[in-house]
């Protein structure tokens, strides 16, 4: 597997990590089963994926407690990230972002990893009531104390940006400014994909210009750009697509086109190159400081994700001219 050296703290992690979210939060949760889970994740360090990216919501907290279990036994094998700041309740998601917050979910991330220390320590949203200088400084406090080796920012939520009229990741620039002041920002994670490809415009630039690392967030377009979702399939209530402007059956239908855009040239690649791959290969392209953090469940999708797959798949300028040729894509993200 490549390996990629990004962020201020020189950090090295393969091109390909795995977003760990799926296997207990958020998609298809009659899907979701612990052993099939903890294969993956082994799978995954198998062929030479590094990077574990998770969070104490997601779920909450069973995500980290499944990471947990695989790092008793592999923590050399792996770097973790995983992320704090929001607290999930009954029927909501607030942000929590006070110091002495941060500092006590840190620790309880620590015992359900069962590490002595996170690689990555991310924030996950800002909490509004809370300067976020003050939370970061909390956040530094743990690279101090040897509970952390570096932090990262999650971009801001796409919404907030285009009710304002305001370019997509404005908010997140004037975050990114703000903490940099208090300590070093080692990666920034947002969505990036071939059809939401909106952090190339700025957030991707500016992470270029100071080094700091970027995860490339739903990578596959939460699984539309594999190829493997029928127009009209539906989706379990809990799933968050269910609820998705994008994965109407009339909006996936509409966009069709990229998916066979892709199609195209995994076939021209030979048999066996499928169009996640090729959506993979063309985020890997955007920079060396560019990590794609695809989410799976399946040890056959880790396996096609990260073996032998688009971290090795050399796109040619014909490609890349016929991916910057396909039609955006349909359908409000509001």
């Amino acid at each position: 597997m490549e390996r990629r050296t990004i962020g201020a703290a020189a950090l090295e992690v393969g091109a390909v990590g795995l977003g760990c979210m799926p296997m207990s939060w958020a998609y298809t949760a009659s899907q979701q089963h612990g052993e099939e889970s903890l294969r993956t994740v082994h799978a995954a360090l198998d062929t030479g994926v590094t990077l574990l990216d998770t969070a104490d919501m997601y779920g909450p907290f069973t995500n980290e407690l499944l990471i947990g279990r695989v790092l008793k036994e592999r923590r050399a094998d792996a770097f973790v990230s995983t992320k704090v700041g929001l607290l999930v309740g009954e029927q909501h998601i607030v942000a929590n972002g006070r110091p002495g917050y941060v500092k006590r979910a840190c620790d309880a991330s620590l015992r359900r990893l069962q590490t002595d220390v996170i690689d990555l320590y991310q924030l996950h949203r800002a909490d509004p009531e809370v300067p976020v200088e003050e939370t970061w400084g909390a956040m530094a406090e743990l690279v101090t104390a040897g509970k952390v080796r570096s932090l990262g920012l999650c971009a801001v939520g796409a919404r907030a940006g285009r009710r304002s009229g305001a370019a997509l990741h404005d908010g997140t620039i004037r975050q990114l400014e703000r903490v940099q002041q208090v300590f070093p920002v080692s990666t920034i994670q947002a969505e990036l994909s071939v059809w939401s490809p909106e952090a190339l415009d700025a957030l991707l630039p500016w992470c270029s210009a100071r080094g700091v690392g970027f995860l490339a967030a739903m990578p596959l377009g939460n699984g539309f750009l594999t190829g493997t979702l029928t127009p009209g399939q539906g989706f379990e209530p809990e799933d968050v697509r269910a609820r998705h402007p994008r994965f109407t059956a009339e909006m996936m239908a509409a966009n069709q086109p990229i998916v066979a855009g892709l199609r195209r040239i995994a076939e021209r690649h030979g048999t066996g190159v499928t169009p996640a791959q090729v959506a993979l290969a063309w985020v890997l392209t955007r920079g060396p400081h560019v990590v794609a953090v695809a989410g799976a469940k399946r040890e056959r999708w880790v396996r096609e994700n990260s073996g032998a797959g688009a971290w090795s798949l050399e796109l040619t300028e014909q490609d890349l001219t016929e991916i910057a040729g396909l039609p955006g894509a349909v359908g409000s993200w509001e």
